[in-house]
This record gives C-alpha cells, structure tokens and sequence, in this order.
C-alpha cells in the first residue's frame, strides 16, 4: 500500500524518497526490539516503513497533515502510534516510561524551533537516548560549527550545552519530492549524561542573543549590557574583553550564564 499525496507548501513538506539516504538514516538509529521511536513528520511513510522493519517495541509518529494521519493510520494500522498535531505542542504529550529515538526529516521553517524546544526540556537526558534528525544544509551547519567560525553562534551555544553532535551526509535536493532549492544534511545529536548546571535555559539564550546580536563587535558592548561592574567579571572568568563573540568558547558562555544568574 503506498501512500500518494501531494506535498503542502503550507507545511513546508518535502518528502524524502531517496532508498539509500532513507536506509542512511535509520542506520544512525541502530534501533532494537526494545527501543522506543518518535518520528516527527513521517510524510508519506517511507521512513516510517524502514524504522518498523527494524521491530522496535513502539513507533510514536507525529504527524500535523489530518489527511495524511489517515492515511498512514490505514497503512500501518496498530503497528504505531500517531499523533495529529503540531510537534511544537506536543512537548507535554511525550511521556513515556523508556528514552525515545527521535527521527525527523524536519520541516525547513520550524527545524530550530523543534531543535531548540528538545533543548529546553527539564528532564532531557531522562527522556531521550538519540536524535537523528535531517536539517538544511546551513542550520546544520550552525548546529556543528567550531568556536572562530563564520557559522558559529547561538544555535552551536545552545546545542552543545546539551548534546554531543555529528554530520553524517550531505543530502542533495533531488533526493526529496518536490525539490527544494538548498542542499539538506543528516546530523545525530546524542545527549551529554553530564551537563553544566544552569538555572533556566532562558537565561542562556538572553545571553547568546545579547552577544550575537553585534558578532562583528568587540564583547566588551555585550557584557556592558549584562553587568554593571562587567570589567569585574571578565576579571573573575579569565575573559578577554577584545575578543568577539565567536571568539569565546562554549564553556566560557556557560560561565557567563552562571554569574548572570547569580546576579540575577
């Protein structure tokens, strides 16, 4: 039974249908039979068939197209569990007693609200084991930069906080139906057993965006901003004042973060 649909460019939809990318992909899985999965916007099902070949103990799909949840409830019937809404108002809805593998070939418009939201969950470690998780070509790009980049910023900050990451491909565009006109990658996303303590993720992106708003600019204007006696603190966390944004590691905005909040 194949599942045949015209894409919404409403919902940014761009099915993957590339046998080899899609094989690719559910092998940085490494599923097992007792695995639980959550596909985000499983299309027409094409990964969707190749994660249930792998015979995890149970496949959650989130799925926004009512018309495509059908469908695919009508392919697949009780071999998953479909979930019609909006991945971004799903949060609160995954709950489940084992960590999730999370596959999702992401919709262009939303994939660092979804990336950023995972970021910001409480119990993040308790809940997921492994993302893998298509991107365009540049977010990924921003996802996996090094410190004195071009691409290094926010997205690499905030993500690093929390996961240990890796590109795997690049995936061109004649790869999806329809084509989109960017190149897309496959990235996995592990999360860290162990990470810096900080108080609220919220603080940690009023920061990144505060420093990243002026990249060109020495960080001297930033942690003005910040603190009062900023020169003080640069002292107190070893940190150069001449040096701009990119320039700083991640380890040292986590510093910055926890003075913040100690001040705050």
């Amino acid at each position: 039974l194949k599942i045949n649909m015209k894409p919404k460019k409403s919902l940014g939809q761009n099915f993957l249908n590339d046998k080899k990318i899609l094989n690719r992909i559910v092998e940085c899985g490494e599923i097992c039979e007792k695995d639980f999965v959550l596909e985000i916007g499983p299309g027409t099902g094409n990964l969707t068939e190749l994660i249930l070949s792998k015979k995890p103990k149970k496949l959650i799909v989130v799925e926004k197209d009512k018309e495509l949840s059908l469908k695919l409830l009508k392919k697949f019937k009780n071999n998953i569990e479909i979930i019609n809404n909006d991945i971004l108002d799903c949060f609160d809805k995954l709950k489940y007693k084992e960590r999730l593998k999370v596959f999702g070939n992401l919709p262009y418009n939303i994939s660092t609200k979804i990336l950023i939201s995972f970021i910001r969950e409480n119990n993040f470690f308790k809940k997921y084991k492994k993302f893998i998780f298509v991107f365009q070509k540049e977010v990924a790009d921003r996802i996996i930069a090094l410190e004195n980049s071009r691409n290094y910023g926010r997205l690499t900050i905030l993500t690093s906080w929390k996961v240990d990451k890796k590109k795997i491909i690049d995936i061109p565009p004649n790869s999806f139906f329809p084509k989109p006109k960017v190149w897309s990658s496959l990235i996995t996303l592990t999360p860290k057993s162990k990470i810096q303590t900080i108080n609220k993720v919220k603080n940690l992106e009023h920061i990144t965006n505060i420093f990243f708003n002026n990249r060109r600019k020495m960080i001297k204007k930033p942690m003005r901003l910040l603190f009062k006696d900023y020169e003080t603190i640069a002292n107190k966390i070893k940190l150069d004042l001449n040096l701009r944004p990119q320039n700083v590691t991640q380890d040292k905005f986590i510093e910055i973060c926890k003075m913040y909040e100690n001040l705050n």
